[in-house]
């Protein structure tokens, strides 16, 4: 197959597009706040969570920036692609914690971020 086609890219390079697509999704509403903003990827989230996260696995986590470096919204691949079922499935949950992580470093809620957001009642 040639590697231009998408069935040559690996299943972290499809997760990565998913979450450039989110964050550039948002970023045509919210260019301005979420310019002082990194992301970034890891496969699974660190075993140190911090005293006021949630006991459960993390899917994303918003790092605020300190003096030598900018804030940061890292996504966890390997837990965001168990709880999904399809793709379309991973690209929805993607784009849920993308805009709950941009709320959380921009002040806003995640209504106000995108107002098709909709948490999970599970």
């Amino acid at each position: 197959m040639p590697p231009e086609l998408p069935g040559t890219r690996t299943r972290a390079e499809r997760f990565d597009d998913l979450v450039l697509d989110a964050v550039e999704r948002l970023e045509r509403r919210w260019a301005e706040p979420m310019a002082a903003v990194e992301f970034a990827v890891e496969d699974v989230p660190p075993g140190d969570s911090a005293a006021w996260e949630r006991p459960e696995v993390a899917l994303g986590r918003f790092f605020p920036a300190t003096r030598t470096q900018r804030a940061r919204i890292v996504l966890y691949r390997r837990p965001l692609e168990t709880r999904s079922t399809d793709e379309a499935d991973l690209a929805s949950l993607v784009h849920e914690v993308v805009v709950e992580q941009v709320a959380a470093a921009t002040g806003m809620t995640p209504e106000q971020v995108d107002p098709r957001y909709r948490a999970d009642d599970d």
